[in-house]
């Protein structure tokens, strides 16, 4: 199962933001993007519930982390 969470920071810390998420369990992958969002996190989960462990516990915990929108894959 896949998930998208799409992550807004603080711009300073941007580089320090995605290089944390990249290190988290169940992250796949990690992009800076433009636009609204400033990374894109792909997660590679076996349970929906997986995702909310790892926001609480991982990514919304990165200090720089101003918010996220989480898009679950449909298969």
């Amino acid at each position: 199962m896949k998930a998208y969470v799409l992550v807004t920071t603080d711009p300073a810390k941007t580089r320090n933001v995605i290089s944390a998420i990249r290190t988290v369990a169940g992250v796949s992958d990690a992009h800076e993007v433009m636009g609204p969002y400033d990374i894109v996190a792909e997660l590679e989960i076996d349970r929906i519930s997986d995702v909310s462990m790892i926001l609480r516990q991982h990514i919304r915990a990165i200090d720089g982390v101003q918010a996220t929108v989480t898009c679950v894959a449909l298969q």
